[in-house]
């Protein structure tokens, strides 16, 4: 069984930088090979990690739904023979994009081909680290379930703990086998105030860490640069490392 590590929260909490910290963490470990996997519409994970994107499932699902699977093949050897090229094969991981919905806010029919296409490829990753779109739709729609752990990334505003206390608690009562969550609190300026902490307790979700606020991230962003290249001296990287030692070990598989 893969070690799945998924990610949520609200848009621009930095979610996707710290999904590739993650992956750089795990190669880091020796824990490889790891799938990483874009959930949300808006891809940029790729970006991230340096990766170009020629393929993707939504992409797959197109194409079968306009009439171009070949003579002599059915639908399911077609997409399943899509879906297998859509994976972006790098050194120690993989990447596999879901892409843009088959029409205007519909998303239903690329979550499915996703979560189906995860529980096939599951047995050959030891490790899946799944960047999810923003907001709360992609657990609603159950696109993220049976995950060992859910981090939660939010700022310390006050809107920002609160979409994150909800996610929180979406996720617990649906049941959708979230192993643990935790709450990171990301691009912090100053120690996070007693209040903050407070809404964390009365709610019942753990702090996983705090990640500063890092101008490295910053600028290679400008430059283009795959942030997975950040330097491990680097004080977001650093944060976050630490944060994932004390997270993963704590929860390590048996």
């Amino acid at each position: 069984m893969s070690y799945t590590v998924a990610l949520a929260g609200k848009g621009g909490t930095g979610k996707t930088t710290l999904a590739g910290l993650l992956i750089k963490y795990f190669i880091k470990t020796g824990r490889t090979p790891i799938l990483g996997v874009d959930a949300d519409s808006n891809a940029n994970l790729n970006e991230v990690l340096g990766l170009e994107v020629t393929d993707t499932l939504g992409t797959a699902r197109e194409e079968m739904k306009k009439g171009k699977v070949p003579s002599g093949m059915t639908k399911d050897v077609f997409m399943s023979m899509r879906m297998e090229q859509a994976v972006i094969e790098s050194r120690d991981f993989d990447l596999i994009v879901m892409g843009q919905p088959e029409g205007q806010g519909c998303y239903c029919a690329a979550n499915t081909l996703l979560t189906n296409f995860l529980d096939r490829l599951s047995g050959n990753y030891p490790y899946i680290v799944m960047d999810n779109e923003a907001g709360m739709e992609h657990i609603s729609r159950m696109t993220t379930k049976n995950v060992d752990i859910l981090l939660i990334v939010a700022d310390a505003s006050r809107r920002g703990l609160q979409a994150a206390i909800r996610i929180y608690e979406l996720a617990r009562n649906l049941s959708i086998g979230v192993g643990k969550s935790y709450v990171v609190l990301n691009q912090s300026k100053d120690t996070p105030a007693d209040e903050v902490i407070n809404a964390l307790d009365q709610a019942g979700v753990e702090l996983a860490g705090v990640l500063p606020a890092d101008d490295t991230v910053y600028e290679f962003d400008r430059a283009g640069r795959p942030t997975i290249e950040l330097p491990e001296d680097a004080p977001v990287v650093e944060a976050a490392f630490k944060m994932f030692d004390a997270v993963l070990n704590h929860n390590a598989p048996a």
